[in-house]
């Protein structure tokens, strides 16, 4: 059963950055392909951005993509989704997850961007 614990959310102005992290702990790292979801009020929990088990291999939602940059560090167990020029619709909780072996979703890391 894989535990997931995100971190470093806030409120920051547009244009602003953040750096979340995601401490995963349960299963064997190194193998799972992980995902950064986010979910907005009165919306349905979307991925935006996702990375491969070795890292090699990186995708995201189009409305981040260039601004958003995912990375992992397998001796750590932790995935971190680089936030840089933030928008006011990127207000969301974000959550982590394994794609390959997904688990209970962990309590998320708030962002609120304000304009």
């Amino acid at each position: 059963q894989v535990q997931l614990v995100e971190s470093g959310g806030g409120l920051v102005q547009a244009g602003g950055s953040l750096r979340l992290s995601c401490v995963v702990s349960g299963s064997i790292f190194r193998i799972n392909a992980m995902g950064w979801y986010r979910q907005a009020p009165g919306k349905q929990r979307e991925l935006v951005a996702r990375i491969s088990g070795g890292g090699g291999t990186t995708n995201y939602k189009d409305s981040v993509k260039g601004r958003f940059t995912i990375s992992r560090d397998n001796a750590k167990n932790t995935v971190y989704l680089q936030m840089n020029s933030l928008k006011p619709e990127d207000t969301a909780v974000y959550y982590c997850n394994s794609l390959t072996l997904p688990g209970s979703w962990g309590q998320g890391t708030q962002v609120t961007v304000s304009s």
